[in-house]
């Protein structure tokens, strides 16, 4: 039985006169307007076929949509089956042109289910393919799981008419992986029963048929019942089972009652084979008959041939007989000489997507590796650019250092020492003037010209750091002011970096150097930490303080530690002394 899912909306769909501009719904306005209540479908058709129209497309009614699924899905006379192929061939064309692929997806479906039923098995199954690979293709194919089961239960049922049985069950187990509404798998489930029972594994069909009974009687589905009983009533026939005649005359009744020819056709055809394999000729012959009528009215080929052969084996004419064996041998032998397999080419064509898809997967990863690539020679190169930048702007810093050096330098040089030697050229001029008095001002010119030595000295901090602070903090000493350390020699300064230790030298040096020429100090404290992997240095003073929003001789001390990622900060005010701290 073929699942559809119906569209309650109308379907635009007209027939349009190219000659006398007349449309299928101008038509229909023109009819209603002459108070026609019902106007036959067959009349408009006749009508326009006069004028020679050809298709175009309008509104047709979702009551018009329903006449032609129903003309496919359950035919009641010859013109059904032929007038619904051809409705939805043209709504196929036009959804195709106007890219509606999930109406036409649809129309696909039932262009499957209407050649089938005339016997097309070739092309029944082409537009299953067709409708799979629009799925395949598709944005929305995991809400097509409906439309997909429907086509591999159709492409199943194909297989089975064509006996290649194990094929027809491999789809009807795809459609029942997906299936998730228990009609759907009630339909599989029977379909897979009629290949056991086509294998004639009559137990194993029988065990499901049973159960779709009594699913289908919970679920108060008289088609479905009828269908399993003829099935169930089919299958124990060949185990000649009590119950079957009673089983196959229950489904046939319920199947008049609701006026489904095709199932008809099927419990007439399987009662006909029940009397004849119990030698009842008279009434195998009977229902042979009723089965071959009602193969005329639905108008399937492959019905009226299936009840022809029947009403020949009824018949028991040894030649028709002998010539049926024969033509049936010839056909399933032409049938598995020239069968087209599409859903062959299907799978066929998904493998070439797959391998097309590995390709442009690999192309992916190939220009992905490109990129990597270039990105990291890019990278490289940043960093070799980087480095003689780096190198270049810290020679500039250097030569700038030493500039500076120099500068401050000759600036001492020229404030203190140039100007001391005038003063002592000045005494000298002086015939009053001492020997003792020459001699302090040279001692003084000297001490100065030895600080500033010691100040811009090249340091050799790897030897004893321990014995080179002492000297600074010795040198800095006077009967004026006392330095005091703390735990200098508590710190383990062999494991401290040569930049390190000649950074703190210097800063050192120009904490003094601020505190003895601007402080008026007498006492200095410095106290040595080791904090983690760093060390800590506090220094103290008790001068007179200055203000630190003016802190410019303090600014190459700032430079220095900032150089070596460490810290300073510094703790002043008027009269309260001076404080810093240091961590590097």
């Amino acid at each position: 039985m073929p699942i559809f899912n119906r569209r309650k909306a109308a379907l635009p769909y007209e027939f349009y006169d190219s000659r006398i501009n007349l449309s299928f719904s101008d038509i229909c306005f023109y009819i209603r307007g002459m108070k026609l209540a019902k106007i036959s479908f067959l009349f408009l058709y006749v009508l326009l076929s006069l004028s020679e129209a050809s298709y175009s497309y309008a509104q047709v009614s979702s009551d018009s949509l329903n006449f032609y699924y129903k003309a496919i899905v359950d035919p009641k006379n010859s013109d059904h089956l032929p007038s619904g192929i051809n409705f939805y061939t043209k709504k196929r064309q036009y959804d195709l042109e106007h890219k509606d692929t999930l109406s036409a997806i649809n129309d696909l479906r039932m262009l499957a289910i209407g050649e089938f039923k005339i016997g097309n098995n070739y092309d029944s199954e082409n537009y299953i393919v067709e409708a799979l690979k629009f799925i395949e293709g598709s944005a929305h194919r995991d809400t097509l799981i409906h439309s997909k089961i429907g086509l591999f239960n159709q492409l199943g049922r194909i297989y089975r008419s064509s006996n290649k049985l194990s094929d027809a069950l491999q789809s009807f187990d795809r459609a029942l992986n997906i299936a998730t509404k228990t009609k759907d798998s009630i339909i599989l489930l029977n379909n897979k029963a009629n290949v056991y029972k086509d294998q004639k594994q009559f137990k194993e069909a029988i065990s499901i048929y049973t159960l779709l009974y009594e699913k289908s009687f919970l679920l108060k589905d008289t088609l479905q019942m009828a269908s399993a009983l003829d099935n169930l009533g089919y299958s124990q026939s060949k185990l000649n089972v009590p119950e079957a005649l009673d089983n196959l005359q229950t489904g046939l009744s319920l199947r008049k009652h609701k006026n489904y020819l095709t199932g008809m056709y099927a419990s007439n055809k399987h009662i006909a084979e029940y009397y004849l394999r119990k030698n009842k000729k008279k009434k195998a012959a009977f229902y042979a008959t009723q089965a071959f009528e009602l193969a005329e009215k639905i108008n399937s080929n492959s019905f009226k041939l299936d009840a022809l052969s029947l009403r020949i084996s009824v018949a028991d004419n040894k030649e028709a007989l002998e010539y049926k064996r024969l033509t049936d041998s010839v056909a399933l032998a032409k049938q598995v000489a020239e069968n087209k397999n599409a859903y062959l080419k299907y799978n066929v064509a998904q493998e070439q997507k797959k391998t097309e898809a590995s390709k442009l997967l690999q192309e992916i990863e190939s220009q992905k590796r490109q990129r990597y690539q270039f990105l990291s020679l890019f990278i490289f190169l940043a960093l070799i650019s980087s480095y003689f930048i780096f190198r270049y702007r810290k020679k500039q810093a250097n030569l700038k250092a030493v500039y500076s050096t120099e500068t401050r330098i000759s600036k001492k040089v020229h404030d203190e020492v140039a100007n001391d030697l005038y003063k002592v050229m000045t005494i000298l001029q002086n015939d009053d003037v001492s020997n003792t008095d020459v001699l302090d001002e040279m001692e003084k010119i000297y001490v100065k010209t030895r600080d500033i030595s010691r100040e811009n000295r090249s340091l050799d901090v790897n030897e004893d750091f321990e014995s080179l602070l002492n000297d600074l903090f010795f040198g800095y000493k006077s009967a004026e002011v006392q330095i005091v350390t703390r735990n200098l020699s508590k710190i383990n300064w062999q494991r401290i970096a040569a930049i390190k230790k000649r950074t703190i030298y210097r800063v050192l040096q120009e904490l003094l150097t601020n505190m003895k020429k601007h402080s008026q100090a007498s006492s200095v404290a410095l106290v040595f930490a080791k904090k983690s992997s760093k060390i800590q240095i506090n220094y103290s003073d008790n001068g007179i303080g200055c203000d630190l929003k003016h802190k410019n001789g303090l600014q190459n001390t700032e430079t220095r530690i900032a150089s070596i990622n460490g810290t300073i900060s510094f703790e002043s005010a008027a009269k309260k002394g001076f404080k810093a701290t240091i961590i590097v």
